[in-house]
This record gives C-alpha cells, sequence and structure tokens, in this order.
C-alpha cells in the first residue's frame, strides 16, 4: 500500500502541473471492491477542505489548497480503516468549506438519507472543511432521520502536513460510524480524539487542533486509540426538531435568511437593506443575551409588520442563551435563539421558513428549542 507520502506529492504534482485542484464529478462511487463480509459497510461522502488540502511544503500550514485530493486519496491513505469496515467512496463535492450552500447542503441530506435507507450501509461519514462544519453537521441533525452513525469529520491540518490530523481523524470518524455505540446519538463531529453532537458544538480556534468545543453541553465521549468510548446513553438534545427535506425539497432554494452583527452605534438601515436584498427572514447576532439597540428594534418591528419578516434574536458571545426577542408588544416573528448560535439560528429558521411554518409553529420550534 502506498504511503500517505508518497500518495498525496502524487496528487499534488498532478494539482500543481494541472494550475487547479483535482476536478471529480459530484456523486462518483468508488469503483474499488475489497469488501469483507464479517464488516459493517460504511459510505463515505467526501465535500473537500481542509482533510483533502494540498500545500506546497510539508511545512506550510496556512495558505495551502482545500479540497484538491479526492475521495480515494483519503482513503487509500489510511489502509487501517478496511480493518473496521468496508468503505465506499462518494465524491460529492471538493471546495472550501467556506463555499458550502444551501443547494449543496440540500442534495448532501437527500443522498446520505437515501444511503441510510439502504439496509447494508451501517452508517456514513461526511469528510468536511471546519470552517462551516457546524453548519453543515447541524443542518445534517434537523434533516436526517435514522439511528444509525452519522460522523462529520475534518481536519486543521492539510494531509501534505508533517503531523497531519486527518488521517487519524478519519479513521476515527470511520471507526465510530461503524460501531453500534454510535446509534441514536443524532449526528455527531469528531476531531481531535474527541465525540462531539453536532447540535452544540462549536469552531472556537482559528489554527488550533482542539479548536471544536460544546462548552456548556460538553463532549458525547473520546477515543481510546480508535475505540469510542461515551460518557453517557445515547441521547439526542431535548427540542431537536426534524425537518423533511425530501417532502419539502426546495426546489428554487432555500429562503434567504441573513446574519446581523450587533455592534455600538448600530446601523439600523442594515436591516430594511437586507429585507430589500431578498431576506424573508433575520438572525441578530446581538450583544451580551441579544441585546439589540432601541433603532435596531425599530426598524426591526417595522421589518415584521410591513414585510413579514422573521426575525431571530440570537448572541456574539460564544455561549449562552438568548430567551426571548427584545420587542416589545409580543410582536410576531420575533423569537429567541436558545443556545442557538447565530450560524445554526439561521439554519433552523431557513428549515422552518421552508416548511411554511405559521408563527406558531415557527415559535413553538424556537421556544421548544429553548
Amino acid at each position: 500500500m502506498p504511503s500517505l507520502r508518497k500518495l498525496v506529492i502524487a496528487a499534488a504534482s498532478a494539482i500543481g502541473a494541472q494550475g487547479s485542484p483535482i476536478s471529480l464529478p459530484r456523486g462518483l462511487l468508488s469503483a474499488r471492491d475489497t469488501s469483507n463480509s464479517s464488516l459493517p459497510n460504511i459510505t463515505i461522502f467526501a465535500t473537500g477542505g481542509t482533510i483533502a488540502g494540498s500545500a506546497s511544503s510539508s511545512s506550510e500550514v496556512t495558505g495551502y489548497k482545500a479540497g484538491a485530493l479526492g475521495v480515494d486519496i483519503l482513503i487509500d491513505a489510511v489502509p487501517e480503516i478496511r480493518n473496521a469496515s468496508n468503505v465506499s467512496g462518494v465524491q460529492y463535492s471538493n471546495i472550501g468549506s467556506q463555499m458550502m450552500n444551501t443547494t449543496l447542503l440540500v442534495g448532501l441530506s437527500q443522498q446520505i438519507q437515501a444511503a441510510l435507507d439502504e439496509p447494508t450501509v451501517a452508517g456514513v461519514v461526511v469528510t468536511h472543511g471546519t470552517d462551516t462544519m457546524e453548519e453543515t453537521a447541524f443542518f445534517l441533525d434537523l434533516t436526517l432521520r435514522t439511528e444509525k452513525p452519522v460522523v462529520v469529520v475534518g481536519a486543521m491540518r492539510p494531509a501534505t502536513a508533517i503531523s497531519a490530523d486527518g488521517p487519524m481523524n478519519l479513521l476515527a470518524a470511520v471507526t465510530l460510524a461503524a460501531s453500534a455505540k454510535g446509534r441514536g446519538r443524532g449526528v455527531m463531529i469528531v476531531l481531535n480524539d474527541r465525540i462531539a453532537s453536532a447540535y452544540y458544538t462549536t469552531k472556537t480556534n482559528a489554527n488550533a487542533l482542539d479548536t471544536f468545543k460544546a462548552y456548556e453541553q460538553g463532549f458525547l465521549g473520546v477515543f481510546e486509540d480508535i475505540s469510542p468510548v461515551f460518557y453517557y446513553p445515547p441521547v439526542l438534545p431535548a427540542g431537536r426538531p426534524y425537518f423533511d427535506i425530501m417532502a419539502n425539497d426546495p426546489a428554487d432554494g432555500m429562503p434567504q435568511v441573513d446574519i446581523l452583527y450587533g455592534y455600538q452605534q448600530l446601523n439600523a438601515a442594515l436591516i430594511p437593506a437586507a429585507v430589500a436584498t431578498g431576506a424573508k427572514g433575520l438572525v441578530f447576532a446581538g450583544s451580551g443575551a441579544g441585546s439589540w439597540t432601541d433603532d435596531g428594534n425599530a426598524a426591526a418591528e417595522k421589518a415584521i409588520k410591513e414585510n413579514g419578516t422573521a426575525i431571530v434574536y440570537s448572541r456574539r458571545p460564544m455561549d449562552g442563551y438568548v430567551a426571548k426577542g427584545n420587542l416589545d408588544g409580543g410582536v410576531e416573528y420575533g423569537f429567541g435563539g436558545g443556545f442557538l448560535s447565530p450560524p445554526k439560528a439561521r439554519i433552523m429558521l431557513q428549515l422552518a421558513l421552508n416548511a411554511g411554518y405559521s408563527t406558531e409553529q415557527m415559535r413553538t420550534v424556537f421556544e421548544f428549542s429553548n
């Protein structure tokens, strides 16, 4: 079996010759057939990111090209994976995760659901860039209906780095997806020997390997070598809703929801500007526990009354709880985001709008999630 270094060097050389990342069609299945009937079947959906990244130097961990290596290269770089499961790879996309969008998210969720519905598939792994991993993992958590393990995994260093973290992370993720211990826990995120819930986990550092955390809620478990060890029995986050993205397939794209960041002397004109450019919903990343300026609240109330804009109040701080919207008089569509970060509140609001939820249904979703 070729070494990781040889595999990545060969792939990086091909990239250099082409001047751009290897172009692989979305949905391409790995044709390799080395199945072992005694092992569980795991499907890996590769989307790109640093875990598939390539740099010009083995010491370069910034300025690399994300989404440069194909799923077969990632699998071949970790031959131990085949001791844990039969893996098949789907090259869904090969992008930096900052380029992920709702069209790709919907398609990814639908393809994963189809794979999970196959009786022969024991679990799914999604390789993904870490920049927006928490958003994709949260979207999948709200739109997949399964007891089978779904694990989202990435890396903080490109595959060409001397101490790349991707191979071990991928091995751990596949092992977890193949384990009965991972069933019934919702979508999980795996990096740096830790197992976390997609519902509450967020990226906390732009560079450190130990970047994904869930401060108040804590991790679900850890890995001893590559064996998953959980702290608790299987349980889902309280109030986690489910949105049927199959039945409510957004053929024209998901509703536009924008996030506005709170600060001193907030420019309240940003609110009508967002509405004028097509926003059906807004999430306010307010200071403290969702605080918003008086001018901002007035503009929000006007947007709600005149345009029917749905507005969720969230928070700027890393963690915390926002109990309710800051609008007076019980104005409809002004909700508190609870424990959800602004990016996650945005995704939930998009899904609620796409499902055609009424005011009361939307309020129930956000308040129950609190």
